[in-house]
């Protein structure tokens, strides 16, 4: 398949377009810089030069493909703004595909249930949504779910959890995370909802403890009321 990859150079990106090209398919990975195109480019992929919010450039490169996967989601301060652009840019690729059977494979986000629905919706295209585990960890982790605990914990000074800290997070490797994103979008019959889980049910308080201990600082408990103050709104959404 020739495969329209959003997100294609991020973390899970890469991953995703390495996994696309090791199984035999092309991937045209969609990236606003001369360094998202380099690393594209280095991974023997084509580049699509767009973004998310520019939707004649999405329109067009899944046009061209015979399938989509969409990992792109902005992470800026206007939580509500990356939503709306989210959805903007979901319909847009859905439209593009048209009534072929083609597969569109896109990832669950925090209140991202209207762009989901907008998928899994699309009259004629073979759509799934991908639920990945809050971690997803791997070699190069730099801006993920821990890396964000670690930099706050170094800010703050403390290593904080909520409450009693028995609320239990999920993990998945990213390559693991690649793979499911590739099956799914050879085999995923259209209307799946698929769930990429390695590691279950670990409490965040000995997250939070590892992270103490590895920076030699307290592990404290705050509060619910308090988390969006310490962890920022969106980790503070999550991380109850």
């Amino acid at each position: 398949m020739r495969v329209f990859v959003t997100g294609s150079t991020g973390f899970i990106g890469t991953a995703v377009v390495r996994e696309l090209i090791g199984a035999g398919h092309t991937v045209i990975g969609l990236t606003r810089s001369y360094n998202g195109a380099a690393i594209l480019k280095e991974a023997g992929a084509e580049v699509h030069h767009g973004a998310l919010d520019d939707l004649d450039s999405l329109r067009l490169g899944a046009a061209e493909s015979s399938g989509v996967i969409h990992l792109a989601f902005g992470h800026g301060s206007d939580f509500a703004a990356a939503l709306a652009t989210d959805l903007r840019a979901v319909e847009t690729m859905g439209a593009a595909l048209g009534n072929s059977g083609k597969p569109f494979v896109t990832t669950a986000h925090l209140h991202g249930e209207a762009s989901d629905n907008a998928v899994l919706s699309l009259p004629g295209v073979r759509s799934s949504v991908v639920t990945l585990s809050p971690s997803v960890h791997g070699e190069g982790d730099k801006h993920g779910f821990v890396p964000n605990l670690i930099t706050i914990a170094r800010t703050k000074g403390v290593s904080a959890y909520i409450g009693d800290g028995s609320n239990r997070w999920s993990a998945v490797h990213r390559l693991d995370a690649a793979r499911l994103f590739r099956l799914a979008l050879e085999v995923a019959p259209a209307g799946s909802r698929l769930n990429g889980v390695g590691d279950e049910g670990v409490p965040f308080r000995d997250i939070a403890g590892v992270i103490g201990r590895h920076l030699n600082l307290p592990v404290v408990s705050i509060s619910r009321e308090e988390a969006d103050a310490h962890f920022g709104p969106f980790l503070g959404r999550v991380a109850v």
